[in-house]
């Protein structure tokens, strides 16, 4: 089974720090370098890597900023993936793909859970696909299912 999650509004609260529009105009990485995590991530680590011993594949399926500079693409990935070590250093990400705006995470990532922020790639997933604030329950009830199952 895989596992999907956006980044920007789902672990990373991109949408809470001041100015982020604006820095995402004028092409700062600012707000993706300084974004809070939205959820308690010692939780996630330690479930994330105990669903992994289960046989779960895990992984990051998050846009660029809409009208990024090809320069300013390079900039926010490399940012990303920094967030991802430092606040989820001891997860191993089987996938990560950081893409370019609006593009069918569907069509990227083919898996059977997605947890997105946005309606339309939930939308677009279908069934498995949640809310950011579904992630900890939803992850819970996997490792007891995994661990009856086994």
């Amino acid at each position: 089974m895989k596992i999907w999650f956006d980044m920007d509004g789902t672990i990373a609260d991109l949408y809470g720090v001041t100015d982020w529009l604006d820095d995402l105009i004028s092409e700062s990485p600012r707000p993706y370098q300084i974004a809070k995590p939205m959820l308690n991530l010692n939780t996630l680590a330690r479930l994330l890597n105990r669903l992994q011993k289960q046989g779960f594949e895990i992984g990051i399926i998050s846009w660029l900023s809409k009208n990024g500079s090809p320069e300013y693409n390079q900039k926010v990935t490399r940012v990303k993936q920094k967030w991802l070590k430092k606040h989820l250093h001891s997860v191993h990400w089987d996938n990560i793909h950081i893409v370019q705006y609006g593009t069918n995470k569907l069509q990227i990532c083919q898996g059977d859970i997605l947890f997105d922020d946005e309606i339309n790639n939930r939308l677009t997933w279908g069934d498995g696909a949640y809310t950011p604030d579904n992630i900890i329950p939803v992850l819970k009830n996997l490792t007891k299912q995994a661990a009856i199952a086994a």
